[in-house]
């Protein structure tokens, strides 16, 4: 490949896309789709569902399409969807938003977590703490906006993290604290201790707090409790979150930040030069997604507590060691009785082996960590209950074989 300059190639390498070559490399979603593709085999490696939004949501994405709204909206997104976001903080959490002034439309929370940092992080003495493993996209858009990331990491079965590595990570140097709560890859809730510490630090070090909540709705064993909540959290605290995961329309990539007035306004200066707009016919679909009842977020929440139980039967029925997750489309699995001892390559054979697909852990891991994951592997429950039992039942039929 020639010698190109600029940013992509150190953008790259903090995704852990750099070959030893200098090659590129893709993705490890974009590869294990493909080979379930090749394959045939069923794709429980990327998080997204096989089932519609609601008929509600749907029926004003029709509308929306059929009456005109497909010229740009309003930058900052239209205003009824600006209303619903805040109606929803305030409803579930108690949160109280001026609409106009401190909730952004984004294209997905990609996009938010992309604009929030590059609006945050002014040079390379600047520091990104994550907790490890980590959404790839976030070692992305640090090593893009020239920072430094930091790592606390999580450890099996738990993944909660130790309170003194997260001491020993924050400092004077920490520009932002990044919290993905239910998290993803591990579907770890933190618990209340791990939130009042970030809470602790950022106030001591003077760092924003950026929090990832896209799987705000899909959590098991009690509501979800933004850190925004917390005493002497909300003015130091920029919430992502997204209609992608709650409303099972992952391809309309409608998200949103919200936080104080200044911050957003930050993150917009940087957002309107991205993307600008976006999903003009989507956003009222998510605003009537956002006003549903009750009785459809407590739904979502029990239906993906059952796929959760059955797949994680099927996958101890087939000799993996599981780890139970509180919240999220996902679950981790240790392969190492099934004789891994590499997660990349165990998940390269398993197509094959088993007509499954699975990511490994360490793909959201630097390589200096990878061993502390070298064979767990991470499995999405978002998919139809005839699916995952057929997943179940292909796994269990390789391990007799």
């Amino acid at each position: 490949m020639r010698d190109i300059p600029g940013a992509w190639h150190r953008t790259a390498a903090g995704a852990g896309l750099v070959g030893a070559d200098g090659s590129i490399h893709p993705t490890i979603f974009a590869e294990m789709s493909a080979l379930a593709a090749e394959t045939g085999a069923i794709n429980l490696g990327q998080g997204f569902p096989d089932e519609d939004p609601p008929a509600e949501v749907l029926a004003a994405a029709g509308w929306a399409l059929s009456h005109g709204l497909n010229q740009y909206p309003p930058g900052r997104g239209i205003p009824d969807l600006l209303s619903a976001i805040a109606e929803h903080q305030d409803r579930f959490y108690g949160l109280r938003l001026d609409p106009s002034r401190e909730v952004l439309v984004t294209a997905g929370a990609t996009e938010a977590l992309a604009a929030t940092l590059l609006a945050l992080i002014e040079g390379p003495d600047d520091e990104v703490v994550v907790f490890e493993p980590y959404y790839d996209s976030y070692a992305a858009v640090v090593a893009l906006a020239g920072a430094r990331l930091v790592t606390v990491p999580l450890r099996w079965p738990e993944f909660q993290p130790d309170l003194d590595d997260l001491r020993r990570a924050v400092s004077d140097r920490t520009r932002a604290i990044l919290v993905n709560d239910p998290h993803n890859p591990t579907g770890a809730v933190f618990s209340a201790e791990v939130r009042g510490e970030v809470v602790r630090l950022a106030q001591r070090h003077d760092a924003v707090i950026v929090t990832d909540e896209v799987y705000e709705h899909l959590v098991f064993d009690a509501p979800h409790v933004p850190i925004a909540t917390l005493p002497g959290a909300e003015e130091r605290t920029l919430t992502i979150s997204s209609g992608g995961k709650t409303f099972s329309a992952t391809g309309w990539k409608i998200g949103w930040v919200t936080g104080p007035a200044d911050l957003v306004s930050a993150v917009l200066a940087v957002k309107q030069f991205l993307t600008y707009v976006n999903g003009s016919v989507f956003q009222p679909a998510i605003a009537a997604g956002l006003r549903l009842d009750d009785s459809f977020f407590q739904g979502i929440a029990d239906t993906l507590r059952a796929k959760r139980d059955l797949l994680g039967d099927g996958l101890r029925a087939a000799g993996f060691d599981v780890s139970t997750p509180a919240g999220s489309y996902f679950t981790v699995a240790d392969a190492r009785a099934l004789g891994a001892t590499d997660a990349a390559s165990f998940c390269r054979e398993l197509p094959r082996r088993a007509g499954v697909v699975a990511i490994p852990l360490t793909a959201f891991a630097r390589p200096e960590r990878r061993d502390d994951y070298a064979t767990l592997v991470r499995f999405a429950a978002c998919k139809r209950v005839d699916v995952l039992a057929d997943a179940a039942a292909r796994l269990g039929a390789a391990r007799e074989r």
